[in-house]
């Protein structure tokens, strides 16, 4: 079976999760999403394994079900440096143990414990009970793997069973760099809300023999990653060189320049783009024959809110999204499958966002420095000046 999986998420346990984040209010949304499996996220936290137990039904081999999807125990785990790692947890039972075992001050304060344990001891410990392991967001600037480490062996000592990409990045940008050919990609939405343009955002197309841990980590393990589904690089809130503070563009070779101070006196942070050009072995990517294909997405209430000059969580265009979602299906299908007509005999405001969308002449204004991209139909709207030296080079450095 092909099953659409988002195994990146957060509860209402984690700092600066909303408050809705809790599986009565996932489940449902994932289904009007088109999703079948949602990991769990937050898996170590005590309080929201009570709520998992209340709020699902297990059926065995890890997975814990409701009418609308299932859930796989996932977790993230902030080691040393402030790295963020994600783990796939077998089950309830484990999960705990893994709680107990963890180094840590406030495992039991917050649904992403901070660890005062590397990358090895976090690899090992997540080993020991048979889980699945890997960096998550591996290049953004803040808590990225790549951000401290060259090698993905210098921060684990040997290969993680996944890579997750990360909002800014996508696999033709992760395959210019040789020693991830034979790591298998992740793409999840790492969502802090259940609003549909945060949940399921990104997720992975895979292969299962059944929805069950075992062939989850089998398929993972095996190359039964059909798809990546994800935002356009540039949407990502990290994806170019950017000011912290007003979110000014800024060449990397002048944010060096400048010891990565903005001249409005916010601290500058490294874009994705540019980090992943620093460790990349080639310029162009390099797909081995099991990589599958990467499929950009937009999330369906963004595009309705380019299209009605409003607010992406305001009633109108949570209104129009919904009605689409009621006539035609959930909404990966309308943004990828659905014919034009069908679309137009809902909504034919929204028919030529939508294939401009599907043709890729959409505009987006980069992300950067925490702030996600733009989308609109004109390029002078979201054309963005780089601020930039041109007597500098970054073979200065």
């Amino acid at each position: 079976m092909i099953v659409n999986a988002d195994l990146h998420i957060h509860s209402c346990f984690s700092m600066a999760t909303s408050k809705d984040m809790l599986i009565d209010n996932i489940a449902p949304q994932a289904k009007l999403k088109g999703l079948q499996l949602m990991g769990t996220g937050d898996a170590l936290h005590p309080g929201w394994l009570d709520i998992i137990e209340n709020s699902t039904e297990y059926v065995g081999d890890g997975i814990y079900s409701t009418e609308y999807c299932d859930f796989i125990l996932t977790c993230e785990i902030e080691g040393e440096k402030k790295i963020h790692h994600l783990i796939i947890i077998p089950n309830i039972e484990i999960a705990r143990e893994i709680g107990d075992n963890l180094v840590s001050n406030n495992k039991y304060k917050d649904g992403r414990p901070r660890a005062k344990m590397n990358g090895k001891e976090i690899m090992d410990l997540a080993k020991e009970y048979d889980c699945l392991v890997g960096p998550a967001h591996a290049f953004t600037p803040w808590t990225g793997m790549y951000k401290t480490f060259d090698s993905i062996i210098d921060c684990y000592g040997r290969a993680p069973d996944f890579l997750e990409l990360g909002l800014s990045a996508d696999t033709d940008m992760a395959d210019t760099i040789e020693e991830l050919q034979n790591i298998p990609f992740l793409s999840n939405s790492d969502a802090h809300s259940p609003w549909p343009h945060r949940l399921g955002r990104e997720f992975n197309q895979i292969e299962l023999q059944d929805i069950s841990f075992e062939s989850l980590k089998s398929s993972i393990k095996n190359n039964k990653i059909k798809a990546n589904y994800g935002l356009v690089p540039n949407l990502g809130k990290y994806h170019m060189t950017a000011c912290t503070k007003c979110y000014k563009l800024i060449e990397p070779n002048l944010a060096i320049k400048n010891k990565m101070k903005c001249s409005c006196g916010g601290t500058i942070k490294k874009g994705v783009d540019f980090r992943i050009s620093q460790i990349a072995t080639w310029d162009k990517p390099h797909h081995p024959s099991h990589r599958p294909p990467y499929i950009h997405l937009l999330p369906l209430a963004e595009i309705i809110s380019m299209v009605y000059d409003k607010g992406v969580t305001t009633k109108t265009v949570q209104g129009k999204w919904k009605e689409l979602i009621d006539n035609i299906g959930n909404e990966i299908e309308i943004l990828i499958d659905a014919p034009i007509d069908t679309i137009s005999k809902v909504n034919k405001d929204l028919v030529p966002a939508i294939e401009s969308f599907r043709n890729k002449s959409l505009y987006i204004n980069p992300g950067g420095g925490g702030k996600y991209g733009e989308i609109s139909f004109d390029e002078k709207l979201v054309k963005k000046e780089v601020e930039k030296d041109n007597n500098v080079t970054l073979d200065n450095f």
